[in-house]
């Protein structure tokens, strides 16, 4: 690991909410300095870039190219990851992107390859860690004694659906990929997955987007757990839903919304929790951290690889309507 020992210069791919806590992050630590941005229209890039006092750019590709440039961060489109990813790597950058790292297992496997090559951070973002519902189940979990199942849910209702690239099959990638945080929960809480099994639903009037979608999944883990979870958006949903609820022989969790309750025979015990707000920053200051000290991340591109990997075996189960055996 090549640590830094003056001012990280940095430059962001993409204009978005992500992007704009980066750089708010980025703007509040010292240790940094936003250099260049990359978007997808000039005016709006430009008018992004403004704001943090950076230059824009014209793309991803003249970005990573720049010599006063140390750290990439990728926060665009899910599709573009990896080739962005390789290509800061390939220029000597240490890079951070928002899961996914991509949408391909190989690839991902030769992204993370190539960083230990160049010796450079490639490290993949996984907020839901360090948020205080994640950690509050972390913290009681022994309470419920030898968990059986668990079942988590996210259902937002969008009337009308935007046409953006969340909607679309080939910019986000199937749903669980894109939205990889939902599977990493539970991986990061129970451990291995043996098989997947996986049934999705789109409801579409043109081929790259769709209006809506409903993901359901049944994970089977390697210690006998059950777990399920539940992945849906858009026009034909009409209850918003974000549940985490696991069940032991000694006990429940339930989280609904950002109310927690742990459950027992005789009593309910609330589970206090706070904002989710804040967390991009946590995790900027943790990467600097690890750049310029060498502090451990909270977690490792392999983690999240992992997390894909079961991903794309519910992604063909889904497409082949049978139960696949996660290697």
């Amino acid at each position: 690991m090549n640590n830094l020992v003056e001012t990280a210069k940095v430059g962001v791919v993409g204009t978005g909410y992500a992007a704009g806590a980066r750089c708010e992050a980025f703007t509040q630590d010292q240790r940094c300095k936003i250099q260049a941005i990359a978007g997808y229209t000039k005016e709006k890039t430009e008018e992004f870039a403004l704001n943090f006092q950076a230059v824009a750019v014209d793309s991803w590709q003249e970005l990573v190219e720049r010599e006063d440039i140390d750290l990439v961060v990728i926060c665009n489109v899910n599709c573009h990851h990896g080739a962005i990813a390789g290509a800061a790597l390939s220029h000597g950058k240490h890079v951070i992107v928002e899961y996914p790292l991509c949408l391909d297992v190989a690839e991902a496997e030769e992204l993370i390859a190539l960083a230990k090559i160049q010796k450079k951070m490639l490290h993949v973002e996984h907020i839901e860690l360090l948020g205080s519902m994640h950690q509050a189940l972390k913290q009681h979990l022994h309470q419920v004694g030898d968990v059986f199942y668990v079942r988590y849910s996210t259902i937002t209702p969008q009337r009308p659906a935007p046409r953006k690239w969340t909607y679309n099959h080939e910019l986000f990638g199937f749903p669980f990929m894109g939205a990889l945080s939902r599977f990493h929960r539970l991986v990061d809480l129970f451990g291995k997955v043996t098989a997947v099994n996986c049934h999705s639903r789109f409801w579409e009037v043109e081929t790259q987007y769709y209006q809506s979608c409903l993901c359901i999944s049944q994970l089977n883990f390697s210690s006998g757990l059950l777990g399920q979870v539940v992945y849906g958006k858009g026009e034909t949903l009409w209850q918003p839903e974000r549940k985490f609820e696991i069940y032991g022989e000694s006990g429940g969790l339930v989280f609904d919304g950002d109310t927690g309750v742990f459950i027992e025979s005789e009593k309910t015990t609330p589970i206090e929790t706070t904002t989710r707000r804040g967390l991009f920053a946590k995790d900027t200051s943790m990467v600097l951290d690890h750049l310029f000290n060498g502090t451990p991340l909270y977690i490792t591109p392999e983690e999240s690889l992992y997390t894909l990997k079961v991903a794309d075996a519910a992604r063909r189960s889904a497409s082949t309507g049978m139960t696949v055996v996660v290697e």
